[in-house]
């Protein structure tokens, strides 16, 4: 493939922070690889300590662009659905609806179940945020994307992905959406952040590991009943919006009550 503006082979393209590395430029590894994988532990005397600042710059970016959003929402979903599977029309949907009822939509930035709920957002009217991420495979922000930041390390994104979150909506993915969904539970469970919805939808998906944690964990007293109630479940998208109004408006009413 070519590019028609100048003649040159297009090819892989990697975002790392501000910086935009093509063909022979990009590296082997990731940022986050290079902080985490102890294989590069020679390098953690000599290079740590400045890396340190650059992940600090990293949550000024998040933080300073984010901080005038309107309440948002979260969308999860796999990178490798097709814009035709189920799961990709619900987000499409979902990312309008929650656009009309006032709500920014924020995804991974990147194709499949996040392209769609962006572009649901987008073609609403709505304001549609991407927190892209550098990978050594698909990579790049979707055109549907408003406000994009592109993130080196993993743990800095995820923090943007819940501090200016109302709710989680999950649809179909796979390991990243799975690393998601049990943070947010996990947080929520331990009283990390403030009780907000998590919705699961795609019933039928998630069918199985729902009825596991019912089966296994919560037998097991590894779980508890009412840790349960932290996940919802439904494939109608004005049920999920209701459930993150509802939600809303109930912390707005306790902020009152207690002034």
């Amino acid at each position: 493939m070519t590019d028609s503006t100048n003649g040159r082979p297009s090819g892989a393209e990697r975002h790392r922070g501000a910086v935009t590395l093509r063909h022979d430029s990009i590296p082997p590894s990731t940022a986050d690889e290079k902080l985490l994988d102890s294989h590069h532990r020679r390098e953690w005397k000599t290079k740590d300590a400045w890396r340190s600042l650059r992940i600090l710059s990293e949550f000024v970016e998040g933080f300073d662009t984010l901080a005038d959003l309107p309440p948002a929402v979260s969308v999860f979903g796999s990178a490798r659905s097709t814009p035709d599977s189920p799961e990709c029309e619900l987000a499409a949907a979902l990312g309008a609806a929650l656009a009309e009822a006032g709500y920014a939509v924020i995804t991974g930035g990147g194709p499949g179940v996040m392209e769609a709920a962006n572009r649901g957002a987008t073609e609403a009217g709505g304001m549609s945020v991407g927190l892209g991420i550098e990978l050594p495979f698909e990579q790049g922000l979707n055109d549907w994307v408003d406000v994009g930041i592109d993130f080196r390390y993993f743990f800095v994104r995820k923090t943007m992905f819940v501090k200016y979150a109302q709710a989680f909506v999950v649809l179909p993915g796979g390991f990243g959406t799975l690393d998601e969904l049990f943070e947010a539970i996990t947080l929520v469970q331990t009283k990390k952040v403030t009780r907000f919805p998590v919705i699961l939808m795609g019933v039928d998906y998630w069918a199985g590991l729902v009825d596991w944690i019912r089966k296994t964990l919560l037998s097991d007293g590894k779980v508890s009943e009412s840790d349960l109630d932290l996940i919802q479940l439904t494939d109608d998208v004005e049920e999920a919006v209701q459930i993150i109004v509802s939600a809303q408006e109930a912390v707005l009413a306790k902020d009152q009550g207690n002034r």
